[in-house]
């Protein structure tokens, strides 16, 4: 049952949809000098899905912007830098490309962070979207430092 509250809000049983358009997103700045990779990936999908938020549900997106910068720097445990494999594969018969952590650390370490927050999301029609609010650097510079200044939440 529906019923309109106020301007573009609709109710159904109680709960109040706020449109798309109304939603405040903040941008997070998160430098990744010296994090561990899961430590820190946990955090930034937390961000992303909007799981911090009062008005957070499974079905809608109300998550943040997030720039991590620095993931040249980024910290792993144990012996996952050669023991930790990357699969991909082209579809063909014996195809199947492998990649260890330390290899694809210096190739690009962006696609390493990148990977291991990906596997945070949930797996529905939002992750795309979600995953397109991640901003990743290698480096400190960054062309979002007016955005990441000027919206930040207040704790």
């Amino acid at each position: 049952m529906k019923t309109k509250t106020s301007k573009n809000e609709v109710t159904r049983r109680g709960t109040t949809i706020k449109p798309i358009k109304e939603i405040k997103r903040y941008w997070h700045f998160i430098d990744l000098k010296g994090q561990t990779l899961g430590r820190i990936s946990t955090e930034i999908a937390k961000l992303l899905t909007g799981k911090d938020k009062v008005q957070f549900s499974y079905n809608h997106d109300w998550g943040d912007y997030v720039v991590a910068v620095n993931s040249d720097k980024i910290h792993v445990t144990g012996k996952k830098l050669k023991d930790k494999i990357y699969y991909r594969h082209s579809g063909y018969a014996g195809n199947l490309k492998e990649l260890s952590l330390k290899i694809l650390m210096k190739k690009d370490s962006r696609k390493v962070i990148y990977a291991s927050i990906y596997g945070m999301i949930a797996k529905n029609k939002l992750r795309k979207a979600r995953m397109r609010r991640l901003k990743i650097f290698k480096t400190a510079d960054h062309p979002y430092q007016d955005k990441v200044k000027g919206l930040s939440p207040q704790k």
